[in-house]
């Protein structure tokens, strides 16, 4: 049984705009593949560097706790703020947390918040096929082609990317004004999640060492972390793991990947039901950011969630049969 995934919503609930307007709008500007080189390559060493660096100077229980309270803020940003409420619609928000979570978001550098999520709605209209910017199926399935594939998906389309066209996919983002000038403020927000850590392990300490290693740890080792658990979501769990629901593409559940990633990696079930809120649905799949929204909606922030409903789940479920052979 196949079953087409609802198109990706705005948050008034309407699907990008459609038509002939163009997809995309040429390759990224050779200097911003240069900053995203930067930007991937020197956390990336950081991450690398950990291990021996906590080896030799240490490792203090105040960058532990600095760099986990910026790996959950900035990690949810992307999970429940870019991803379900921006690019996906899955809840309504109220204003200071429409702002909150852009905010958030844009402090994983990632991209900002618009880049972001018209990247990731051209991702779910070509899903595995031609147009989508990180498959890793568009090389060959041999060996060779998965390779190159899956780094194409991990890592490489940020070099080769080219520049979504943001009227097509984020007409009511671009509308935003409040989005749009975070959009604007962007490479501040990369700063101050870079340097703000450090200022406040500088601080604590009231040393230059403390300051340094709450920068390395907080600041560069943790958006090294969450920049390749994302990109795992967009390699990993197209390649392997179970597709327990009809998609149609080749997103799979990767179990190990679910606390790393919020939840994000029950992405079987997001992508045969984009929309729903929840994305670890079965027992015992744990699913933070729908926790979490769950947290927003007791609270009064946030509204007209869409919930997973027992009826939708079978409607999408494979027989046992299919789910077993996929």
């Amino acid at each position: 049984m196949t079953l087409e995934a609802a198109p990706p919503r705005t948050q008034t609930g309407t699907a990008p705009a459609p038509g002939k307007a163009p997809t995309t709008l040429g390759r990224t500007p050779a200097a911003e593949t240069l900053l995203v080189g930067i930007f991937v390559a020197v956390p990336m060493l950081a991450l690398i560097a950990a291990v021996p660096f906590a080896w030799g100077w240490g490792l203090s229980w105040l960058d532990v706790g600095l760099a986990f309270v910026f790996y959950v803020a900035s990690g949810l940003g992307i999970t429940v703020g870019f991803h379900r409420y921006f690019t996906h619609g899955s809840f309504k928000a109220k204003r200071p947390l429409r702002i909150a979570l852009a905010v958030a978001g844009s402090l994983a550098l990632q991209g900002g918040v618009i880049d972001w999520t018209a990247d990731h709605r051209r991702h779910h209209a070509f899903s595995d096929k031609e147009g989508d910017p990180h498959s890793p199926w568009l090389h060959g399935e041999n060996v060779a082609g998965l390779a190159k594939g899956f780094w194409h998906a991990h890592t490489g389309w940020l070099f080769t990317k080219e520049v979504t066209n943001q009227k097509r996919y984020t007409p009511d983002l671009l509308e935003d004004r409040d989005i749009a000038l975070v959009q604007k403020l962007f490479p501040a927000i990369v700063v101050v999640s870079l340097l703000l850590p450090a200022a406040i392990g500088g601080l604590v300490t009231m040393s230059f060492w403390g300051a340094f290693t709450a920068f390395f740890w907080a600041g560069l080792v943790r958006v090294s972390l969450l920049h390749h658990v994302t990109w795992s979501i967009n390699s990993i769990c197209h390649i392997w793991g179970e597709r327990p629901f009809a998609a149609r593409d080749r997103s799979a559940n990767v179990w190990w990947l679910a606390v790393l990633s919020f939840g994000e990696s029950w992405h079987n079930l997001h992508h045969a039901d984009p929309t729903c809120a929840r994305h670890g649905v079965k027992k015992g799949q744990v699913d933070i950011s729908a926790a979490v929204i769950r947290g927003f909606e007791k609270l009064g922030w946030a509204s007209n969630v869409r919930w997973p409903t027992t009826r939708r789940l079978e409607k999408l479920s494979k027989p046992k049969v299919e789910a077993a052979a996929a």
